[in-house]
């Protein structure tokens, strides 16, 4: 199974447009110290010929230009991505949509309630519906997305999209609003799960065994964002279990039996970010990886 990580950020990417925190100011000043980013995104094959995206990040055009594996390939129209699959219905995973409506068939994947958050905006019919079919995908179903490439979808502590938040929003519920995605292929078995509000028992359960699990690396503490001066919001209220801290995922999911580890979705004013920081050495030290564009694993 191959997999290409296409986008490492968290909504807005790094440098975010009109951030001067520290860590973005390192990014314009010092590529070496902090690499550039752009929003959270994967590919997956099982043969490294046919795709499924994972997550349209509004800067897929760029993600796709950045790496070969996902150019066209054959006559005047052509691409390798044959699905997409939507792991919740933030923007920052499901803007990108509109990047691919020329005229390219694929199927949509997602569960009903992130399907039906899609279908409610009708921007994006652009995508037509004699070119892309949406499937709604149940809960612990195991499907193939594309030939060769099992997907079980489930459901993780988390919340609506920013953009359907009101009165009633509830933090840590598990609907088939958030997903993780149990991707199979040749044996291996690979857990993406790019928004999660808290480790659970039922969730250890579900990865123990892995090959490798690419996990919500949002923020390194619960108050990353105020500490920055950038924000107000805690990772909980944002839907995202911290790495490190009382119920950071580091340490809740030091004793389960995983293979390659590592953090994606990370928000700009993580100092994991930062090059020999001590932040990246002590999630480095506890076993992790910490995301770059245009990293890839290859499980076989």
């Amino acid at each position: 199974m191959h997999v290409l990580i296409l986008g490492s950020a968290a909504g807005g990417g790094l440098p975010q447009w009109n951030c001067r925190c520290p860590i973005c100011a390192l990014a314009r000043e010092d590529e070496t110290r902090v690499r550039p980013r752009t929003q959270s995104s994967i590919a997956v094959s099982p043969d490294g010929e046919r795709w499924l995206l994972v997550n349209a990040s509004p800067d897929i055009r760029q993600q796709l230009f950045d790496n070969p594996a996902m150019h066209p390939r054959t006559g005047l129209r052509h691409s390798p991505i044959h699905a997409v699959l939507l792991t919740n219905g933030d923007v920052d995973h499901v803007a990108g949509l509109l990047t691919l409506r020329e005229g390219q068939p694929f199927t949509l994947y997602g569960t009903a309630g992130i399907l039906d958050s899609v279908n409610a905006n009708r921007v994006f019919d652009v995508m037509a519906a004699g070119v892309v079919a949406r499937e709604p995908i149940a809960l612990d179903r195991r499907f193939e997305p594309v030939p060769g490439l099992h997907v079980t979808l489930f459901a993780v502590p988390g919340k609506v999209p920013l953009w359907l938040e009101d009165e009633t929003l509830e933090i840590g519920a598990e609907t088939e609003t958030t997903v993780g995605a149990m991707i199979e292929a040749g044996g291996r078995r690979l857990a993406y799960i790019p928004g999660c509000a808290r480790v659970t028992a039922d969730l250890k359960a579900r990865i123990a065994g892995v090959d490798a699990l690419l996990f919500d690396g949002t923020v390194l503490l619960d108050d990353d964002m105020i500490r920055a001066g950038v924000g107000t919001k805690t990772g909980w209220r944002m839907g995202h279990v911290p790495m490190t801290g009382a119920g950071g995922s580091i340490a809740a999911l030091s004793d389960v039996a995983i293979g390659h580890r590592v953090f994606v979705h990370i928000n700009n004013t993580n100092p994991v970010l930062v090059e020999g920081s001590d932040a990246r050495r002590e999630v480095e030290a506890a076993g992790w990886t910490v995301a770059h564009d245009g990293l890839t694993l290859t499980l076989s």
